[in-house]
């Protein structure tokens, strides 16, 4: 999960060099300094370019702090996705795999995307960007499990309550306020009991109509 160290500043780059140096250089901010020291202009001053390369990325800080999102989720997306291919065919296996890589990208990425997440939610449009986001990782998780849910699959809310449990653990876990195995156990004992209640309800729907 760790970015890539970034490129001489003052050297001219191609566009996409450059957006990958100022997204290290705004991680790094972030994490020395919290996330409300992050400003374009912060940002040109320690990334050495001038004001208007950073605007020509990503024109307002909304734009910066989405930008940061989608840069953590398109990681994290390929590390769990590169896990749960090499997983056992298991519902256990499938479990673990994906509730070690969540607690694990978010802990590697530190306090800076409990701060950038937190920052995403100020804002209702960027917001939508973090929504967004949210529902690709949800339905992944529901193609995941289907196959070993009941014939209704697994329901949005039970996903999206698993999601929210995913976040408040991996928090915690940065917090220092539970650790990092309790957290991955936690959600993957949600995960698992989210499987096993679509199971219980068809069961429990199936008997009170016969």
């Amino acid at each position: 999960m760790s970015a890539p160290s970034a490129p001489s500043p003052r050297r001219r780059l191609p566009k996409e060099a450059r957006l990958r140096q100022l997204l290290d250089v705004s991680w790094k901010l972030i994490r020395d300094e919290g996330t409300d020291a992050l400003t374009l202009g912060r940002l040109a001053e320690e990334a050495g370019i001038s004001k208007p390369v950073v605007y020509d990325h990503f024109g307002t800080r909304n734009g910066l702090l989405a930008a940061l999102y989608q840069d953590f989720d398109v990681r994290q997306t390929a590390i769990i996705d590169a896990a749960v291919e090499a997983s056992k065919p298991t519902l256990k296996d499938k479990a673990g795999v994906i509730a070690s890589r969540y607690i694990d990208c978010v802990i590697t990425q530190g306090r800076e995307i409990p701060g950038v997440l937190a920052a995403l939610d100020g804002s209702p449009e960027i917001a939508a960007v973090k929504r967004q986001y949210q529902r690709v990782f949800i339905e992944k998780c529901h193609k995941i499990f289907a196959p070993f849910a009941s014939p209704g699959s697994v329901s949005l809310a039970s996903l999206w309550a698993m999601l929210g449990a995913a976040d408040a653990l991996s928090n915690a876990a940065v917090a220092g306020e539970i650790t990092e195995a309790q957290a991955r156990e936690e959600l993957r004992q949600t995960l698992l009991h989210m499987v096993k209640r679509s199971k219980d309800g068809v069961a429990a729907s199936g008997k009170a109509h016969s």
